[in-house]
């Protein structure tokens, strides 16, 4: 790929700012990536249309990646058997009355199996040249390679505060701002769709917003 990057902040089931979002920008398919940064159900009524638009998506265009956030970790854990109270404590019956309301009369699991690869291939970081990209940070000091799956998906403050040189700009969704965040070291891109506000997106390295 030698074009652009977009990078796409929480959606947490908003499916009509995705799609609002997606015809707004501009991306070549032959050419440019899009990256989306995680938590893409719990909280918003819509869980189930967003996974199901963002399988279609990457069956359609080939330069397309898929972070986990912590949302899709706590998912996984319920549809594990553990720590099912915390995803449900966190917007998670909202996901179950997506699916459900899907697929009511289903014995057994009522996640789809599609649904359920495209979960378990969700990637925890993604970098390039020049841009990191990640769901919640990246902790000081520690190779990409070694920083824990825990920071990847949950850090929050010491990671906004720092002004660390990671070696390249971190792009990340996980916590919420009313506009963009933007400093030397780090793009901050959730900006709230599912409280209300807006559903982000960067082109990079152009550094122009998008929002729906």
């Amino acid at each position: 790929m030698t074009g652009s990057i977009y990078a796409i902040g929480d959606i947490h089931g908003c499916i009509e700012r995705l799609t609002d979002l997606l015809a707004k920008i501009d991306a070549d398919p032959a050419r440019d990536q899009l990256v989306f940064l995680g938590d893409y159900i719990d909280r918003g009524p819509s869980s189930y249309e967003v996974v199901a638009y963002l399988i279609e998506l990457g069956r359609r265009m080939s330069g397309v990646v898929f972070l986990k956030g912590n949302h899709e970790e706590m998912f996984a854990r319920y549809l594990a058997g553990t720590d099912r109270q915390l995803f449900l404590m966190n917007g998670g019956q909202a996901t179950l009355d997506s699916y459900m309301k899907h697929r009511p009369h289903e014995n057994g699991d009522p996640i789809p199996a599609d649904h359920l690869r495209f979960f378990a291939s969700l990637r925890l970081y993604y970098q390039t040249e020049d841009f990191i990209f990640v769901h919640a940070g990246l902790k000081e000091a520690l190779p990409l390679e070694a920083q824990l799956s825990e920071d990847l998906l949950w850090i929050r403050d010491e990671f906004i505060a720092s002004d660390h040189d990671f070696g390249k700009r971190v792009v990340f969704g996980h916590t919420p701002f009313n506009n963009p965040l933007v400093k030397p070291n780090k793009i901050g891109v959730d900006t709230g769709a599912v409280y209300g506000n807006r559903l982000t997106c960067v082109k990079l390295p152009e550094m122009v917003f998008f929002h729906a």
